[in-house]
């Protein structure tokens, strides 16, 4: 059994959700600092060919305020009106923007909730039910190291794998995680392309992009694209 452990964040790029399938188990680390500037509330679409930037508001956001302490803007109509002019002639537009909808316009504004729908409501889509669950609602020490965290959290869920993100080389060490009985891998996204309204691929983007430019099955097809190292 694998858990993966991240931070919320807005309809992020495949890689993401690459992570929450790889993982048997997966935790919404709400429970730390808000990132200012980095893409829990924001993230790039496909526009006129090119990419650009859609961001829903977070009043009262800082880097010394944690993510569960904070609400999204209920105003989303410009965000919407703006997915809907890059998308509605996409091929699988009708069948993805109402997604899209009701996760932008779920009454609880939480930041968490609101980018923990976005993840969990597209592997719904494509025929999945992921075990998740938020930081904050776990019972583990708080005061320990990083790692450490990681690690309480596997022992409390009873999972004897951890899976990280690729940033994660730099941070945590195989050796250490193994004397602690977990096993360590990274994920690492393999190079796919795939047929988007542009004269060049753009990789990374929202998954909003892929859902819009893929069947389910083809989505899910590119799920599988990485390896674990």
């Amino acid at each position: 059994m694998k858990l993966a452990v991240m931070q919320p964040y807005l309809f992020p790029y495949i890689g993401y959700y690459q992570l929450v399938h790889a993982a048997d188990k997966f935790v919404f680390y709400d429970d730390v600092t808000f990132i200012k500037g980095g893409y829990i509330n924001r993230n790039n679409i496909l526009s006129n060919g090119k990419a650009q930037r859609f961001t829903i508001p977070v009043p009262g956001m800082s880097s010394n305020v944690l993510i569960n302490e904070l609400n999204f803007d209920g105003n989303v109509r410009k965000v919407l009106k703006t997915i809907e002019q890059s998308y509605k002639k996409s091929p699988y537009f009708k069948e993805v923007f109402p997604l899209i909808e009701t996760v932008l316009n779920d009454k609880n504004r939480s930041v968490a909730h609101v980018c923990a729908k976005s993840i969990l409501l597209v592997f719904e889509y494509l025929g999945f039910n992921k075990e998740s669950y938020y930081s904050s609602q776990l019972e583990y020490d708080r005061s320990l190291s990083a790692a450490d965290k990681l690690i309480a959290m596997t022992e409390l869920l009873k999972v004897s794998a951890y899976t990280n993100s690729p940033g994660g080389k730099s941070l945590y060490n195989k050796e250490y995680f193994s004397s602690k009985g977990v096993e360590l891998s990274f994920i690492e996204m393999d190079k796919f392309i795939y047929a988007q309204n542009s004269e060049e691929f753009i990789p990374h983007l929202s998954m909003i992009d892929v859902l819009m430019n893929n069947s389910k099955a083809d989505t899910v097809n590119l799920l599988t694209k990485y390896k674990l190292v």
